[in-house]
């Protein structure tokens, strides 16, 4: 007999071969309808597949998220299976889940261009597959007999995979008439996915090298239910409306251009505007929590990156080095290795621990032509960063208070609905992956742990996703439509400080290692404006609206009135500004609620002899007439309170 412990403690003692799917059948036929996967000693599995050892066990459903990625994958792996059904000669190579909700296969067509009228007719195909109800069938096969399969299909993309691969881990699943490639996991059977839209075709360069051929990106997502797919549709059509790429180009905050290069974001006047107002937030809030700014050097020596650990594990993703006077310099691709370097430029004592810097650095990076996205995903980004060098002591403390700094910008963005994913290692991966030393990553999950426990904080476990140094927190934040995003990261590191030698004298005249923990609550201004772009829809609050008030007189008459007035709103603080156009009052009011402006102010012969303005607000049209000393009164307790409109 095998021993199966579940989530709760609960032991429970099966025939060896038994299945995560029979253990929920053991307890329930409704659960086991509902089991898409399983997590098997912290790996996720087939539902299906044998069990033969004492295990921990978890089973998996849609509520999950890595049920959702099990069922996404599947999908992917039923459109190829219609694709290939429709389409026969075609070839594949990868087909993932979306973070974002859905999947997508890269595939090449040998040429067709493939249109929306296909997509439709490869959903209806898939429907068709999936009322076969299927099972996915897993097949551990070995590397000869993997490469004959695809050999004696001509298959090269297959082959470049299992180029990488070795005997002992490679797999085969097969669900009606395809079979792939794949490690898994999958869901048990087709027929339970009852809700499929293919939404989009792009290219996709072969492995994200521009040099290979293009191949073609078929997008889709799929539910176990038609009403969950109507409600992603909606909140999709409302994404688009929101797309922070749209919206960026609408309202002036930022451009690209092909003669600066891919991934290099060009910040219109409105776009510096919002970039400066969260950088004096900021500093503001980081100068009452005891932090010290300083500015670092955009390019430093091979060496600092060779010793910071970077260069061995990240080197993918920085920028090819520079030569100068025989040694190679780089950009900067992270702030923390100069930040160490400041620390250690005077003695420390333990009277000056914890000792915290931030700045807001810029930072380079080399992301792939094809997944740069917009502000989501560039090569050049301005990071809220700081590094708090501690003791183990002030740990929790220091820990606690960048959490509670965090949920006050929640607070201020209107951000309702987020959580911590803490990122722990993968002990199989000390070494390569990791830093080799198992003790030390034990102990500070576990100090992470203890805090977010203690802080009453929802957060999940997520294994190999640690940074190489250290344990880590990603904040995922929901958009107002209820889209997820990563805004930035908490991070513990143990690592650097020894590989920089970096110390303090502690209370015995001894000298000690610090602890650092690396934080960024406001992620990068790229990443954090588009996400705001979405979340509000384009509609800053006044507090961080690039513009906050246009004055549109109704004849040029009452320009004098106006232009005194824009005077006084600035001199009070206030963005302000005046439509001087020759255009009648109506298309000044419908260009400024398309630029959506918080605040119009109406100027005409009445407001001029009662010293008044008529007050319009975006969206909600005419919101009275005051006297300009109210309304400049009530603007600026509007924007000191940061107010979320209501």
């Amino acid at each position: 007999m095998i021993k199966v412990t579940f989530p709760d403690g609960a032991v429970r003692e099966y025939q060896p071969g038994t299945s995560a799917m029979d253990v929920a059948k053991s307890i329930s036929e409704g659960l086991a309808r509902k089991v898409l996967a399983a997590n098997v000693n912290g790996e996720v599995w087939d539902a299906t597949r044998p069990i033969y050892n004492d295990t921990t066990l978890k089973l998996i459903t849609w509520d999950d998220k890595d049920g959702k990625a099990t069922f996404w994958h599947s999908s992917a792996h039923l459109m190829a299976e219609a694709v290939e059904a429709l389409y026969p000669g075609v070839k594949f190579w990868v087909g993932p889940s979306l973070e974002t909700g859905g999947f997508y296969y890269d595939i090449d067509f040998g040429g067709k261009q493939v249109t929306e009228e296909d997509l439709r007719k490869l959903e209806a195909k898939m429907a068709e597959l999936a009322k076969q109800n299927n099972p996915y069938i897993r097949k551990e096969i070995s590397k000869a007999d993997a490469v004959k399969y695809f050999e004696d299909k001509s298959d090269e993309y297959k082959l470049d995979l299992l180029s990488n691969l070795q005997d002992g881990g490679i797999t085969f699943y097969t669900q009606g008439g395809f079979t792939d490639l794949c490690r898994g996991p999958h869901i048990p059977q087709t027929g339970l996915i009852k809700a499929i839209r293919l939404t989009n075709i792009a290219g996709a360069y072969w492995k994200g090298d521009e040099k290979n051929k293009q191949l073609t990106r078929l997008y889709g997502v799929s539910f176990p239910n038609q009403k969950e797919l109507d409600e992603y549709l909606h909140m999709l059509e409302e994404a688009k409306k929101r797309d922070h790429r749209k919206l960026g180009k609408e309202l002036g905050i930022y451009t690209t251009n092909d003669d600066i290069g891919q991934g290099l974001i060009l910040w219109m006047p409105n776009g510096t505007v919002i970039i400066e107002e969260l950088e004096k937030l900021a500093k503001e809030t980081e100068e009452d929590a005891g932090y010290k700014r300083v500015v670092t050097p955009h390019i430093a020596k091979e060496n600092l990156y060779i010793t910071s650990g970077h260069l061995p594990y990240y080197a993918d993703s920085m920028f090819p080095p520079m030569e100068m006077d025989g040694e190679k310099y780089y950009l900067k691709s992270m702030n923390c290795p100069h930040h160490h370097k400041i620390f250690d430029a005077e003695p420390k004592s333990y009277r000056q621990m914890p000792y915290r810097i931030a700045e807001y650095g810029t930072c380079y990076r080399y992301e792939q032509s094809g997944e740069l996205f917009g502000l989501m995903r560039v090569r050049c980004l301005h990071m809220n960063d700081a590094h708090i060098y501690c003791t183990k002591e002030q740990f929790a403390q220091e820990f606690r208070a960048v959490n509670d700094m965090y949920q006050k910008y929640f607070k201020i963005f209107g951000i309702e609905k987020y959580v911590m994913r803490l990122s722990l290692h993968d002990p199989e991966k000390l070494g390569q992956k990791y830093v080799n030393e198992p003790e030390l990553w034990l102990e500070t999950e576990a100090m992470v742990r203890n805090v977010l426990i203690e802080s009453n904080i929802p957060f999940v476990e997520v294994k190999g996703e640690g940074a190489f140094y250290g344990p880590k927190i990603d904040v995922q934040i929901w958009s107002a439509i209820g889209r997820e995003f990563t805004l930035a990261t908490n991070q513990v590191d143990f690592a650097q400080p020894r590989r920089f030698n970096l110390s303090f004298t502690n209370q015995n005249n001894e000298p000690e290692i610090p602890l650092i923990i690396h934080r960024a609550p406001l992620g990068t201004h790229e990443r954090f404006i588009g996400f705001l772009l979405e979340h509000y829809a384009g509609r800053f609050p006044l507090w961080l609206a690039p513009l906050q008030v246009k004055v549109l007189p109704i004849s040029d008459k009452f320009f004098p009135y106006s232009e005194e007035l824009v005077k006084k709103l600035k001199k009070a603080g206030i963005r302000a500004e005046i439509d001087d156009r020759n255009e009648k009052i109506g298309k000044k009011i419908r260009d400024t609620e398309l630029m959506k402006v918080p605040y119009m102010l109406v100027i005409g012969e009445k407001e001029v002899n009662e010293n008044k303005v008529a007050i319009r607000r975006h969206g909600k049209g005419d919101s009275g007439v005051k006297t300009v000393e109210d309304f400049i009164a009530d603007a600026v307790a509007e924007i000191q309170e940061k107010r979320n409109e209501e």
